[in-house]
């Protein structure tokens, strides 16, 4: 089955449809207005063309439909492929999949973020390690396996993309220490 690639719009606009949800299932009063108010700040960062061009793109991808209601509003919902994707970006959930095999090229990821983002830049390396990021230095991380699409999200959810370097690395001078760490062959 092909892969669908969703850009960092896309994943926010999953995450936003996918709150409904998330409300539906708390029973807790408290998370209601936690929930809530993520969703109202996520939506306000949003540029209304992009928006367009997302919601159609998630259309075509199946992983929205809509619902036209009575008074001619439009109800956008997650199909069944949407909800699993909301939940594969889930920030608290993510994930790296690990493929069978190594292909012998590193993720690194780079970055020097400005002071005044320390707590986005805290987030992001504690998300890092979380994830199983080996630290080579201070701003400089590393990982065996495809995370592409992961550090995207992450750096679109910290806001961070202007800091943020992604780049894939044949070889290191400490090649037998991070297979040693990653326990790789």
């Amino acid at each position: 089955m092909k892969r669908l690639r969703v850009g960092p719009l896309g994943k926010k606009i999953l995450i936003l449809l996918g709150t409904g949800l998330a409300l539906s299932l708390t029973q807790r009063p408290d998370r209601y207005f936690q929930i809530i108010k993520l969703a109202r700040r996520e939506w306000e960062k949003i540029n209304y063309q992009a928006l367009c061009r997302a919601i159609r793109s998630l259309y075509q991808s199946k992983l929205i439909g809509y619902q036209e209601n009575e008074d001619g509003t439009v109800k956008l919902v997650l199909s069944d492929s949407g909800k699993h994707r909301t939940l594969q970006y889930d920030l608290d959930k993510i994930k790296i999949k690990k493929p069978a095999k190594w292909d012998n090229l590193w993720r690194m990821v780079i970055f020097d973020i400005p002071e005044r983002f320390k707590q986005g830049r805290d987030a992001l390396v504690d998300k890092f390690k979380q994830l199983g990021f080996c630290p080579l230095q201070k701003s400089v991380f590393i990982y065996p396996y495809d995370c592409k699409n992961e550090i995207d999200f992450l750096v679109e959810v910290f806001e961070l993309r202007p800091y943020v370097r992604f780049i894939l690395v044949k070889e290191t001078d400490v090649d037998l220490d991070l297979k040693h760490r990653f326990n790789l062959r």
